[in-house]
């Protein structure tokens, strides 16, 4: 039994299997899952679990070089804006649209409940050292 972090095993064992470079999107619950990358859907309804609450473990799990934004994002979900720049600093930003296709060369998708506009973001994976 683990002690703490993130106890959904599924997205557990995704993590682990990362590595320097690998990119995470995070999105909400109706951002398009490209074909190809593996998924772990969170999502139980709508709201739950929430964006923050899983980005937070995220990053507590997990070390980040960079996240990627897009730039909708700056007027339309500013709770989103502030948690990315309080977790990983100022993001790299992109319209919407090129989120979408990014998201197409990432490692892990993590589907979340969030039922708010904008709530995406796609991380880069650094190392420890």
């Amino acid at each position: 039994m683990k002690r703490g972090g993130i106890l959904n095993q599924p997205l557990s064992a995704a993590l682990a299997g990362l590595g320097h470079t690998d990119r995470v999107v995070v999105g909400d619950c109706g951002l398009p899952r490209p074909r190809g990358v593996p998924v772990v859907d969170l999502a139980v309804t709508f709201g739950v679990p929430r964006f923050a609450d899983v980005l937070r473990a995220l990053d507590a799990d997990i070390v980040v070089e960079s996240a990627l934004l897009a730039s909708e994002t700056r007027h339309r979900n500013a709770d989103v804006l502030a948690l990315v720049r309080a977790l990983f600093g100022e993001p790299a930003w992109c319209s919407h649209e090129e989120l979408k296709t990014a998201s197409a060369s990432a490692s892990l998708f993590v589907r979340t409940g969030e039922a708010t506009p904008y709530a995406n973001v796609i991380l880069t994976c650094g190392v420890p050292f």
